[in-house]
Formats: C-alpha cells, structure tokens, sequence
C-alpha cells in the first residue's frame, strides 16, 4: 500500500515515481502480476530495513481513533500509539501532526508496527540532560516518589536520591519530601545505563560550610541569634544558627528547674539564643535561653531576708531533706533535721510529698552559690521553750517507754519530748544490766524529774526515787551486825558467793567466810539455789553493800578505835568483800603484820 499524500507532501512527481520503481522492480510480463507479488514485498521489506529497533522515528499522525492514535512512519504498515502517552501539558494529538515516535517492533503477532511516544520522548530529555549536564552540577527537580533506598527526582528525567543523601541528618520519613521541589548535587552519571545519582546532602554541607565559615568569622559572646532547633538529648538541645550548630545545655534553659529539655524546647522551633561561648578552633558555639532575662538570685537577700516567713511549693525529696522552690528558679533546702521539733523523722517522705505546698522560714542565704536553707519546724513554737515549766526537777510524771537500750529506758512525756531513766535510777537495791530487765517497750510508767537541760534539750528521770532509800533506814535496821538470816544462793564467784536475802537484796560470802579451813574453789562448799544460814558481818550503806560469814560462832571482829591521846589506829586491816555483785570492799579485815603486832603487844602486857 502506497501512501499518495506523503508522497505529495514531499513533492515527488509520477513520473519520478514511476522512474524510482523501475530502478528497485524486475521487468513483469503481461498476466505475470499474480505470478509475481512477492517481489512488491520485497521491495517493502528493503525499505522497511532502513531503520532499527528502539530508534527514534519522525512520522505524523494520520487519524484518532478512540485511545489509539494511527502514526505512519513510513512503513508498509502504519503504527499505533496509546493517546495516554502524551501528556496533560500537550494539546491532543489531531491528523497531520508530526511526531517523535521510537520503533519497538517491526511487526507484532497482529502485524502492528509497535511504536512509543513516551519512550521517545525520555530518550530526548536523557540525551538533552547528558549534554546540558556533568558530575558536580547542581540541579533542581521535583520528588515524585518512594522506591528501595532513596527517592525518584524529575529534573527532566528521574534520578535517584539515596536516602543517606537527602539531608545532613536522615529525615524519620523521607515520604514526606514527595512533592517537593529541591535542589541537589549530582554525584554520578551512568551513560550505559542511563542512571543518574544525586545528593541534596552533600549540597546543603557544601552551603554549611560556607556559612559556618562566615558565622565564626563575625559570632561574639554575649550576641543575641536565631537558630532552629535540630536535634534533643536528655543534657540539652542543638540548635542550627545557620552553618553551624550550638548546644543549648539543659542548665542554660531555664532559671527554673526542668528534667528535660522537651519541657522547653521542640524539633523545629525558631528560638532566640544567646552566644555564651565561642571556640573557633573546635567550632563549638555554648548557647544559653535563661541568660536573655536577668537572674532571680540578683535580687535574693533583699527578697527572702534570714528570718521571713514565706510558702512554696515541694519540687523534690531526696533522703537529707526536700527541695522547696519559691518562685521560678529560686529553691531552698529543708534539711531533714529542720522539719519538726517533736517527730522523729527517717525519710522527708513522711512528712512531704512532690507538690505539696509548705511554709518555711528563711535560716540562711549564699547568694554566690545560689542557696537558700530554710525550715519548716520554724514556723511553730518549740516545746522545749517550756519543759523547764512543764518539767521541773522533783516533778512526778508519766510516760510511755518509748526505747530501751543496755544503759537505761527513753520515756516519752510528750510528742517530742523524751526523759532519760538510767539503769541506775531504776532500784535502790537491784543491780540492773539492761532496762528489759525491769520495763518494756510500750509501758506507761511513772516517774520522777531528776535535772533538765533545755540547751541540750535533755530530762534526767528517776523511778527508784519515788520512794526512800531503805540502805539509809530498813537495811540497816533489819539487818544488824551478828544476826543470823536465811539466804539462798546466787551465783559463784572465784572470790565468793553472792546470797540473797530477800527480793533484790544481795550480800557476799567471802571465799575467807565459807569455812574454817583454806577455800581454794566456792563450788567445792556450796551450790546455786542452795538456802544458807548466814551471819551479817557488816551493813555498808555508803557503798550498799552487806558482807556475811558462815563461821556462825565465832565473834565480829570490830575497828580498831584510834588509840589514846588522839592516836591513829594502831593497825591496818585487811579488805572483806561484800555488797549486790561488785567487788568493791566492804569491811577491812587485820592484815599479818597487824596481827603479829597485836600478839606482841599482849605478850608485853602479860
């Protein structure tokens, strides 16, 4: 099939036509027209030889017929083309337009020459790009979409943006870059497989640089800048001043107390900073947001004089006390000793909570460390301002044992206000080693004030002073001299026995009394628990002490008088043991020397 019109519009003539066929066509006898058709073919399929696959094509378009667009190329078939392959930007394709169209397949099962316009026209833009365009060069293109590893760029022709090289920091989702319009560097050409990467990174660094450069050059401490806010850790944040990064530390927000910096600052927030410190050599620039207003410690002592009574708010508890902010960037410490006159505190937490309101008094201020110590017991009256009114010493009280220890018993009188009943002011007879022995905790006791001191906040107690002393009336009376009492035994010493006589009252049977021969071991003599008859030696009411003696016949020995005409005792005498436990002498016994001393006297008298 011969196409007239194209031949026309190029102007061949017939006869030229005829003349050109003539060249190329074998001389055909009349009625061999049947005979010989294939050589027509032939002739087609030379001239159809003339151009390869995937080349680029001039041809015009002869009819549209629905989505299919019929373009003549020249061929002995025409091609087909979708209407879809050109653009929204292009007017419809209408007869007689020419068009670029590239030559995918000769003929197809159907005998359709397949062409493509859009391919066609991406191998145009490629070439145009390769030419117009070199490694290093900056180009500016459109994102259209997501694929493996990076993002798809139209700069003409789609180009690949990795997604390490989208920014200096990766992004959290490079999707949302899909429909921007952005500037990049191209990294890499590949012509054989018309590949192209490039890197909106390594731009923005290239930029940065140049910045940072005039940034450092002009920048001084004490400036006021703008910067973005790029990135957040726990200590602090780094904001972007154009080029270069500052860190804004957690410390250098807020004169307040914050626990981090997202209480302050967001990714992406414009903030005004000030230039704290500037180290050109290692390019590091100290922000501060807190230094752009005046400190609150400035004004501090005239503020909260020692002594004012104010309210603030518990912002932190630690185990020495708790943190009590008084205004923004302005907070004290109660110690935990300051919280109260009365109750025994072992963690601030029984007492306040985070967020409680409080009122303290102001004990203390160091404004160049920037702390304030207050109280809380301070602001009520103490109780030991009038326990020498409440206490006085021959008072008799009532307490509650609040704690007992091996040298005596705590006695709380009040909330607060504790008495000290010593083991030795328990009984006047028994010897008492711990105050379990007599008391337990819990008890309510009565008992009476021996001494306060209101300086050392101290009460001295006394149980066995609620009544008298019986070493000093009934010991001494019951227990004379030369009387025979019963006694049981106690407890065995390498020095004697211990004997009781009745309920807390104890005398020692010297090792020298238990019999009329030598002693060398008392548990040879006698047993614990074994009832005795004794004789009383001698009552001791100085050191409360009774001294007894088994050897029931024989006579007590008394004190030498001083000898006549004021004369000292003639003679010393031994140490006898004696009393509740100790070891403590009791009576004094002739020594050898007086002895001999005294049977040479009598042997000179006779």
């Amino acid at each position: 099939m011969v196409d007239r019109n194209l031949i026309r519009e190029f102007g061949v003539s017939d006869e030229d036509l005829d003349a050109a066929f003539a060249e190329v066509m074998p001389e055909v006898e009349a009625g061999e027209e049947e005979e010989n058709d294939w050589v027509l073919d032939d002739v087609y399929a030379s001239v159809s030889c003339a151009y390869d696959v995937n080349q680029i094509i001039d041809g015009v378009v002869l009819s549209v017929d629905g989505e299919e667009v019929l373009v003549d190329i020249g061929f002995k078939s025409e091609g087909v083309v979708h209407i879809d392959e050109w653009s929204e930007e292009e007017e419809p394709p209408k007869a007689g337009d020419k068009v670029q169209v590239l030559l995918e397949e000769v003929e197809d099962e159907f005998g359709l020459t397949m062409l493509s316009k859009r391919k066609a026209d991406r191998i145009r833009e490629w070439e145009k790009v390769i030419a117009t365009h070199a490694e290093g060069d900056v180009v500016s293109g459109t994102v259209v979409r997501k694929i493996k590893g990076g993002l798809l760029i139209n700069i003409g022709v789609n180009v690949f943006l990795p997604a390490s090289q989208v920014d200096i920091r990766r992004p959290s989702d490079i999707a949302n870059y899909i429909g921007r319009t952005i500037e990049c560097v191209i990294l890499k050409i590949d012509e054989a497989r018309r590949n192209i990467v490039v890197s909106r990174r390594k731009l923005i660094e290239e930029k940065r640089e140049k910045l940072k450069q005039d940034l450092l050059s002009k920048i001084e401490e004490g400036q006021i800048v703008k910067g973005v806010v790029k990135n957040i850790a726990d200590f602090g944040a780094f904001v972007d001043l154009g080029g270069i990064d500052g860190l804004l530390h957690i410390t250098d927000m807020s004169w307040g107390r914050i626990n981090h910096p997202t209480e302050i600052v967001k990714i992406d927030d414009e903030i005004e900073v000030m230039i704290l410190s500037v180290d050109r050599e290692k390019e590091k620039i100290a922000l501060g947001l807190k230094q752009k207003t005046p400190s609150p410690w400035e004004l501090v002592e005239s503020k909260y004089p020692v002594g004012t009574k104010v309210t603030g708010t518990v912002v932190n508890v630690m185990s020495y006390g708790a943190f009590v902010k008084l205004e923004d960037g302005i907070e004290g410490l109660v110690h935990i000793s300051e919280m109260s006159w009365t109750k025994r505190i072992n963690h601030p937490s029984e007492l306040v909570n985070i967020g409680d309101e409080v009122e303290v008094v102001v004990l203390g201020v160091n404004k160049d460390k920037q702390e304030i110590s207050l109280g809380m017991k301070q602001t009520q009256s103490n109780p030991w301002d009038e326990v020498t009114k409440k206490y006085p010493e021959g008072a008799r009280v009532k307490g509650t044992v609040r704690n007992l220890t091996n040298y005596g018993a705590f006695i709380e009188l009040e909330e607060g206000v504790d008495g000290l009943l010593h083991v030795s002011d328990m009984s006047w007879t028994r010897k008492i080693s711990h105050a379990s022995e007599v008391m337990k905790k819990g008890d309510e006791i009565e008992c009476l004030v021996i001494s306060v001191d209101e300086e050392r906040k101290r009460i001295a107690l006394g149980l066995k002073q609620l009544s008298s002393d019986p070493w000093e009336t009934d010991i001494p009376q019951k227990y004379q001299p030369g009387a025979i009492v019963q006694g049981v035994v106690t407890k065995i010493t390498n020095f004697g026995v211990f004997v009781e006589l009745e309920d807390e009252l104890e005398g020692l049977l010297h090792i020298s009394e238990l019999a009329d021969h030598k002693v060398e071991n008392p548990e040879d003599i006698v047993k614990v628990g074994e009832t005795l008859d004794v004789k009383i030696l001698r009552v001791d009411t100085e050191d409360r002490k009774i001294g007894l003696s088994r050897k029931l016949e024989e006579p007590i020995e008394e004190e030498a008088e001083a000898g006549e005409g004021g004369e000292a005792p003639a003679t010393p005498r031994k140490e006898l043991m004696g009393g509740t436990g100790g070891d403590a002498p009791l009576f004094t016994m002739p020594s050898e020397s007086a002895e001999a001393a005294s049977n040479d006297t009598d042997s000179s008298e006779e």
